[in-house]
């Protein structure tokens, strides 16, 4: 039985309390404007074992100043990253953050991508976890022994610069899906990136659309409802998200998934990768 893409709070404190199966814990919490805060706060209180997943050194690759504010580790980089976490095929990885599932559904995104199958996330994230009175610690996890778990990543999940280019125009082809607030997607307010705008021929869907008011994500059948009302009866191959760098675009990657909708592609470097080039069009 395929794994739910979610988790929630009640639900992971009854596995946790089982010895039945191994479960491994990662806090993803993160800070955008100040990359320290997310392990501050791992370090303040984290979820009983758990380890700490950063952002920019475990869930990204290097930048180079053209492929965007957070590219994907490399196969061999990213297999690294797993077998040091002690990830072994039964594992079951719970990713969890503090700001709806924005950094946890890339770590979700980024096992999946490598072949591995039993992760979630937790539904409503440090929030949930504090209201259904899990347990907190406060001291570093014991890390466990290196694993030698080899990924297996799927290149058909990714899509590259030149290749969203070369679809531009063609929506029987490509079907851009950009996961940026509405603002920032029309070119304004722009303050992550130098440019403002999007891809041309991209559509908008905030992330923060797939959560309720509590923060934990909408009933399954509404999110279905609303991306299908989104895609317009295109073809599911011709889907691909981005965002900025990558990042919320796998929240709108994981709300299909928990929809019940079939897998789809990312465009990794996003919007961050593609407005260095400045020959790439941009649509306002």
């Amino acid at each position: 039985m395929p794994t739910s893409p979610l988790i929630s709070a009640d639900e992971l404190r009854q596995a946790l309390s089982r010895a039945d199966q191994d479960w491994l814990l990662i806090d993803c919490r993160f800070n955008l404007g100040n990359t320290a805060a997310g392990e501050a706060a791992y370090a303040q209180g984290h979820l009983p074992g758990a380890l700490y997943a950063h952002l920019d050194r475990d869930l990204s690759g290097p930048k180079t100043g053209t492929n965007g504010r957070h590219p994907m580790p490399s196969p061999e980089t990213f297999e690294c990253t797993v077998q040091s976490w002690g990830i072994q095929p039964g594992t079951r990885v719970v990713a969890y953050d503090d700001a709806g599932g924005m950094f946890a559904a890339r770590l979700w995104w980024l096992l999946r991508w490598a072949g591995f199958e039993q992760v979630q996330v937790l539904d409503g994230g440090w929030q949930a976890w504090l209201a259904a009175q899990g347990p907190v610690d406060t001291h570093a996890a014991t890390r466990r022994s290196p694993s030698a778990f080899q990924i297996q990543p799927r290149a058909d999940w990714v899509v590259r610069a030149a290749d969203v280019q070369a679809r531009l125009g063609q929506p029987e082809q490509q079907l851009l899906i950009d996961a940026r607030a509405a603002d920032r997607f029309r070119g304004e307010n722009e303050t992550m990136d130098p440019v403002g705008g999007h891809i041309p021929g991209a559509r908008n869907r905030f992330f923060q659309l797939n959560l309720q008011a509590d923060g934990r994500f909408k009933p399954a059948d509404q999110l279905k409802a609303e991306f299908e009302a989104l895609l317009a009866a295109s073809p599911m191959n011709t889907v691909v998200h981005q965002c900025g760098s990558g990042v919320t675009a796998c929240h709108n990657l994981l709300a299909m998934a928990q929809a019940g909708l079939p897998a789809t592609r990312l465009y990794a470097g996003s919007w961050s990768e593609w407005c260095a080039d400045p020959a790439r069009p941009v649509e306002r």
